[in-house]
């Protein structure tokens, strides 16, 4: 009986790691949200935390096993399989939607990532000074990311390396997209065509460096979330929130506004209201169809926490 619990405890992960994958094909949407909304988000950060010196002394000194158990080996496989699944199988599809249903597939994710907010809001356990400056610095950072210009940079190893250990720490944090990092530093296309392609070298500096990345920031964030709960949770809330400005679906390019300045540290993309967006652009607004994404995202989000919250009351009520 206990065997089929954690069988079916695996695949629930897996699943949550092809939502996962799924969201960090999208530039503008972080596969941390998914991890945090599905509730396994501590358990992430606490199992790549325990990588390191220790785990390998373990490895050495008691076995393959052992050093398995200590760093939670059946959750990170069955999480970062479906990962990997998802990335490989999914990235085709979501491209294909970005491309013929952009405001509609926007509308969906800034339903989801606003959706994203109760759930963590409620979890802070104490309101203070230090948890308002923290959720401030947030939105300040997330949007100071989305004010940043699209680059370009060539792919070589350092480059690829550097890229993803940047991207891996960007997909760890809720609201933060490690692929809209990639995209306004310039090498996004390249990494979506060393995976369509299966170019193994570039994956494998782009995959080192994502590890290395995740060790070390994981280690960081799971020691904050100990000691300081109530400012970290505050601070990913306002992340959350900024980045709503990045997902928002109706979206322009700079040159076409009337007025608009010019200047090159302008941001390439200005956010307008879907009459605007119909009016200058010519395209439909969608905004029925964004909408209805939107709040089919928000029911998700919120079915997704009552599941969880199930699970979590009967296995209290279990033990």
């Amino acid at each position: 009986m206990a065997t089929d619990v954690l069988k079916s405890r695996y695949w629930g992960i897996a699943a949550r790691g092809l939502a996962m994958g799924a969201a960090d094909v999208v530039p503008g949407v972080s596969g941390g949200t998914i991890a945090f909304i599905t509730g396994i988000y501590q358990e992430l950060l606490d199992s790549l935390s325990r990588i390191g010196p220790q785990s390998v002394k373990t490895l050495f000194g008691e076995g393959v096993v052992a050093a398995w158990r200590q760093v939670n080996g059946n959750f990170l496989l069955a999480l970062f399989g479906g990962i990997l699944v998802s990335v490989f199988s999914l990235a085709k599809l979501i491209g294909y939607l970005l491309q013929h249903y952009p405001i509609v597939v926007w509308g969906f994710f800034f339903g989801l990532i606003l959706a994203s907010v109760f759930p963590i809001v409620r979890r802070v356990p104490r309101w203070s000074w230090r948890c308002w400056l923290a959720l401030l610095t947030g939105v300040l950072m997330a949007i100071l990311v989305s004010e940043m210009r699209p680059t370009e940079i060539a792919a070589t190893p350092y480059t690829l390396f550097f890229s993803g250990a940047l991207a891996i720490c960007a997909m760890i944090l809720p609201g933060i997209s490690g692929s809209f990092i990639l995209l306004m530093i310039g090498i996004y296309p390249q990494v979506i065509k060393a995976v369509h392609e299966i170019q193994v070298a570039a994956l494998g500096w782009f995959a080192g460096g994502a590890i290395c990345g995740l060790l070390l920031f994981s280690r960081l964030l799971s020691w904050l979330m100990h000691r300081f709960p109530s400012v970290t949770l505050s601070f990913l809330v306002g992340i959350l929130l900024g980045s709503l400005k990045i997902v928002w679906p109706w979206k322009l390019s700079v040159d076409t506004l009337p007025g608009a300045d010019h200047d090159k540290l302008a941001p390439a993309l200005s956010n307008v209201m879907p009459d605007e967006f119909a009016h200058v652009s010519g395209e439909p607004s969608f905004v029925l169809g964004a909408a209805g994404a939107a709040l089919l995202a928000f029911l998700l989000v919120l079915l997704i926490e009552w599941v969880h919250g199930r699970n979590v009351s009967n296995i209290s009520h279990r033990s």
